[in-house]
């Protein structure tokens, strides 16, 4: 039996675990973040809720020890998570721990575990395999074009649209087994991209997910770096600006064509 944990720990600023935080898309989510130190992505999108990344990069190591992970989780308020999701500070897949501490959570919480990836690093086999014991992985989608891609996503170096598409086709195809997990696709619609909308649903209908998110930024965007953004679904506690949206009847048009092109289920951040 799982021993009880000790008092929440989960907004020391040098913790790796934050939360639970209330998600649009998953209810309760207690956040684990596996890179901490600063903001690490191979994305720089324009409308991150961590403002402008600090380290720009597609290299796979570990950043924060595993077991710091799992003693900062034992002492956190994971019981009253809906599930757990691996987001925090960046790009998750540039963890090469990710994978035990994704076995860690699901054995000593027995709570369904979410990954949410650019799908940058999903062309390696190794990382398509560290993802297979997660109940969910979530795919970044924002574009149907590179030129989008490079607009709304700035990846690093390397990166391509095409290269993404490719690695979320492999990993639809592993991903699943005795007990099939659940492959999402997450969209940012703003009017920066909003034209790109009908082939990326045409996209989308091509990598068979089991269910799409539609997003706008809501949030505002930081002008300068602070840990706490990570775990941000209000204000923010830094200075920032407000993003352009698309608002709740657009919203709705969209979900009726990403579900008619798909035939997928499509949850939207503006839920009726």
């Amino acid at each position: 039996m799982t021993p009880p944990a000790s008092p929440a720990i989960m907004n020391h600023p040098s913790s790796s675990i934050y939360g639970p935080v209330k998600s649009w898309r998953v209810g309760a989510s207690l956040g684990v973040d596996l890179l901490l130190e600063t903001s690490t992505c191979s994305f720089n999108c324009i409308y991150c809720q961590l403002g402008n990344i600090q380290l720009k990069t597609a290299e796979r190591k570990i950043y924060v020890a595993t077991e710091q992970v799992e003693k900062d989780f034992k002492h956190s308020d994971w019981q009253h998570a809906d599930i757990v999701t691996l987001s925090g500070s960046g790009e998750p897949t540039l963890a090469l721990n990710i994978k035990e501490v994704i076995h860690f959570i699901k054995e000593y919480s027995g709570k369904p575990v979410m990954v949410l990836t650019n799908g940058t690093l999903l062309h390696d086999a190794a990382v398509r395999h560290d993802l297979l014991e997660a109940d969910k992985v979530a795919i970044k989608l924002d574009a149907a074009t590179e030129a989008g891609f490079n607009q709304m996503n700035r990846p690093v170096p390397g990166a391509t649209l095409a290269n993404v598409i490719a690695g979320a086709k492999a990993f639809r195809n592993e991903y699943g087994g005795n007990k099939p997990g659940v492959l999402c696709l997450q969209m940012m619609i703003m009017p920066t991209n909003v034209a790109e909308a009908k082939a990326m649903a045409q996209l989308a209908a091509t990598l068979t997910p089991d269910e799409i998110q539609l997003n706008t930024p809501k949030r505002p965007y930081p002008l300068e770096w602070a840990l706490d953004s990570r775990g941000n679904h209000e204000a923010a506690s830094v200075p920032s600006r407000e993003l352009r949206v698309i608002n709740e009847d657009e919203a709705r048009a969209l979900k009726t064509l990403f579900e008619q092109t798909t035939g997928c289920p499509v949850v939207s951040v503006y839920r009726e």
